[in-house]
């Protein structure tokens, strides 16, 4: 089955990811785009995104998918890697509900906020290293931006102190993004072997943690019990998923605060705070790009344009947050004055972002602190620099070099 021919290519190399969006939005709200070799129809504006997301007849279940289609898409792509999972990320109805309940308790709002002085004390102890560091540009991405979500993450699922040091190797390989694409495969392995060997360790020495939670889900009795193989799937998507979107997240919100004086002395001035930075940072500049997909279960028809049995639907969510069918003439402008409605960027819906309060919180506490830490900041090298991921999915810089300046205690 084709989808009529491809108006437009969704490049992981390209340099302007919200130029391109802005394109898709003018070709229409359901666009034949083709991504990493996949032909499929891409959703550009707000309305027809929440369409997608909510659509009772599109589904996440790669069943669903036109077998063609399916054979024809390249091996090892991000798009066909996601496509492949095999978690909740993919389930629908009863399996998603059997999947996501064990997790949804740990990230609650209430039980998120108990964590603020943990995340507090992450961010405290990578201020004192970069203050440590030697002058001249910093990469706060690496450095300060990264290293934090990833923190907060190991100690959420639980993992042991000892393994910490070899996990965080294991996972900086695995999510590397380079000038060429480096051959991950081996790490991956490593790093889902490591992740299984937690997991056991987790089921002799259990704790209060997300791992012993889905330990005890597949160990009564009843319906809504995890298999082994569903506990391992699910640790290794909130390991990955729990800290890769916020790392985006806050690299993008302290790019934008390094560009934009006069939003910063807003929130210095007590104006505006630091979770409506957050928030409009996820508007503006989503830390997801375009995420795949959802298939047609039936022939369907989404804004005016019909979608056949079987045909991919992918999501532009960074599209999405600046459409001004939603946001208005300013939809291109960060503005922390703006009244913004709801953003998508943590999905909608059924699979909407379990991780939400998480990154909600470690995107606040890891701003105040750093902007307190060190007022004087400011950008080095921007044009060489900033340059975006080379990812379709991830919307951010590879590097965020800046001057650090004074260190205020």
């Amino acid at each position: 089955m084709d989808i009529r021919p491809a108006e437009f290519v969704l490049d992981p190399a390209s340099h302007d990811v919200h130029a391109d969006c802005a394109q898709l939005r003018e070709l229409g709200p359901l666009v034949p785009v083709e991504v990493e070799g996949v032909r499929a129809w891409a959703a550009t504006r707000y309305s027809t995104l929440v369409a997608v997301l909510t659509h009772p007849d599109l589904s996440r279940e790669v069943k669903y998918w036109d077998p063609a289609a399916k054979a024809a898409a390249p091996p090892n792509t991000a798009v066909t890697r996601l496509a492949a999972d095999t978690s909740m990320l993919n389930a629908e109805g009863g399996a998603h509900h059997r999947l996501r309940s064990p997790v949804s308790k740990s990230f609650t709002a209430r039980r998120v906020q108990r964590l603020r002085p943990r995340v507090a004390e992450f961010a405290a102890a990578h201020l004192d290293r970069l203050a440590a560091m030697p002058p001249g540009p910093v990469d706060l991405r690496l450095e300060y931006a990264y290293p934090i979500p990833r923190d907060v993450i190991s100690e959420l699922m639980g993992v042991p102190d000892a393994l910490r040091d070899e996990l965080h190797e294991l996972t900086d390989v695995a999510a590397r993004v380079g000038d060429t694409p480096d051959d991950v495969t081996d790490a991956r392995k490593k790093l889902y072997k490591l992740l299984d060997e937690i997991i056991e360790l987790r089921r002799d020495t259990p704790g209060e943690d997300l791992i012993t939670d889905l330990i005890a889900a597949s160990e009564h009795d009843g319906p809504d019990r995890l298999t082994r193989a569903e506990v391992g799937d699910t640790v290794e998507l909130l390991f990955i998923a729990g800290h890769v979107t916020t790392v985006n997240l806050i690299t993008n919100a302290v790019r934008v605060m390094l560009t934009c004086p006069d939003q910063l002395a807003m929130v210095r001035s007590g104006e505006r705070s630091w979770s409506e930075v957050v928030e409009e940072t996820m508007r503006w500049d989503s830390p997801i790009a375009h995420f795949p997909m959802r298939y047609a279960v039936r022939d369907v028809e989404i804004d005016g344009v019909p979608v056949r049995k079987g045909e991919a639907v992918i999501g532009c969510f960074a599209a999405a947050g600046r459409d001004p069918d939603q946001y208005g003439a300013g939809a291109a402008c960060f503005d922390l004055r703006a009244a913004s409605p709801a953003h998508l960027s943590f999905g909608h819906g059924t699979h909407y972002c379990l991780g939400a309060p998480l990154a909600r919180l470690e995107g606040e506490v890891a701003l105040a602190a750093l902007f307190e830490a060190f007022p004087d900041m400011r950008p080095a090298d921007q044009d060489s620099g900033w340059r975006p991921l080379g990812t379709v999915l991830g919307n951010s810089t590879r590097y965020l070099p800046v001057h650090l300046g004074r260190r205020v205690r």
